[in-house]
C-alpha cells in the first residue's frame, strides 16, 4: 500500500491534492498504518474536515483537545483549526476523510452570512464529535459521498456537494452546530502555536533549545510550555522528538540510508538515544520498523 504523506506549507497549512484542482473537494478512505509512525503531522487548512471511523480507533488532537474516536464515530474539524490524528495504542484504523472547502457552499452572501460564516468564524467551535449512537444519519451521508466518488460518474461532485448541503442543514436543524463554550480565561494563542510548530518543522535537524523554540513565538519559556501542553498535550521537546521520529519513519521506509545516518539527519546525535525513544514510541527498533514496512509494501 502506498505510504500516505501530507505536504505542508511553512505556516503548517496543508497542500490539499483535490481530485480536480478546480473543485476543492477531497474524498478518500485511509489507513493510519500508511502514515509514518501511524500519525499525521500537526496541520491546518481552510477546508472543513470530516472523519468517519470505519474500523478501529483513532486519537485526535484539535486546538488543545484530545479525543478518542471509536468505530462508527464521526468528527467534523472546523476550518483553520490545528489538528492531527494518530494511532490508539499502536493499532491501525481505517477511516473516511472528506475535505470540503467553504467556497463550495456557494456565493449567495445572505445564505453564507446566515448559515455558514458564523460557524466557520466561531473561535470556540473547534470541532463537532458525534459518537456512533448519534452519528448514523451523518455517517450515511458521508458514505454516500464516498460511493459517488468511487463510482466516478460524470458530475458526481454536484451530487456530493448537494449531500453536504443536506448534512449541514440537518446539523443546523438539530442545533448541533452551535457555539462552543467560551473560555475567557484562555487567551487565543493559536497563531503563536502555529509559529512555534512551524519553526520546529523547519529546524528539526538542528540542535534546538527551549529558549529558541519560545523565541520563535515571541513568548517566554514558561508560556511556550503552557501553549504546547494546552494545544498539543506535550512539552515542546517531546513534540520535537515525536516529529523527528515521524521523519525518521519516512526515511526508514523510503530510503536505504543507514540507521545512524537517519538518526543524525533527524537531529539525534546519539544512536542509542534514538533507538531507545523510537522503541518506546513504536514498540520496535528502527531496523525492525524498516523490515516491517518493506514486508507490507511487498504484500499484495
Amino acid at each position: 500500500m502506498e505510504p500516505a504523506k501530507l505536504e505542508l506549507m511553512q505556516d503548517l497549512s496543508e497542500i490539499v491534492h483535490y481530485e480536480d484542482t478546480g473543485i476543492p473537494l477531497y474524498i478518500r478512505t485511509g489507513d493510519l498504518s500508511t502514515y509514518p509512525g501511524m500519525s499525521a503531522p500537526c496541520h491546518w487548512h481552510e477546508d472543513i474536515e470530516w472523519i468517519y471511523v470505519l474500523e478501529g480507533r483513532m486519537c485526535y488532537h484539535i486546538s488543545g483537545d484530545r479525543l478518542v474516536l471509536e468505530e462508527q464515530d464521526v468528527l467534523m474539524v472546523n476550518s483553520r483549526q490545528m489538528h492531527y490524528g494518530y494511532a490508539y495504542e499502536r493499532q491501525d484504523c481505517r477511516f473516511i476523510c472528506i475535505l470540503f472547502h467553504p467556497s463550495l457552499f456557494g456565493s449567495n452572501t445572505t445564505l453564507l452570512q446566515r448559515y455558514v460564516t458564523p460557524i466557520l468564524d466561531d473561535k470556540h467551535l473547534h470541532y463537532l464529535h458525534l459518537p456512533s449512537e448519534r452519528a448514523a444519519e451523518t455517517a450515511d451521508l458521508l458514505l454516500q459521498m464516498l460511493r459517488l466518488r468511487d463510482g466516478a460518474a460524470e458530475g458526481y461532485e454536484l451530487s456530493a456537494v448537494a449531500l453536504m448541503y443536506t448534512l449541514w442543514d440537518r446539523l443546523l436543524q438539530q442545533r448541533l452546530l452551535l457555539p462552543g463554550p467560551a473560555r475567557p480565561d484562555m487567551q487565543d494563542d493559536s497563531d503563536t502555536q502555529k509559529a512555534m510548530v512551524s519553526f520546529l518543522y523547519q529546524h528539526y535537524p538542528e540542535k534546538l533549545t527551549l529558549e529558541q523554540i519560545a523565541a520563535s513565538g515571541h513568548v517566554s519559556r514558561s508560556k511556550c510550555c503552557r501553549i504546547f501542553k494546552r494545544y498539543l498535550g506535550q512539552s515542546p521537546i517531546d513534540f520535537l522528538n515525536a516529529y523527528r521520529l515521524k521523519v525518521s519513519c519516512s526515511l526508514l521506509a523510503r530510503t536505504d540510508k543507514r540507521v545512524t545516518e537517519i538518526a543524525l539527519a533527524c537531529g539525534f546525535n546519539h544512536l542509542s538515544y534514538f533507538s531507545k525513544i523510537f522503541c518506546e514510541m513504536y514498540g520496535c527498533t528502527p531496523r525492525e520498523y524498516r523490515e516491517q514496512t518493506h514486508k507490507k509494501a511487498e504484500s499484495p
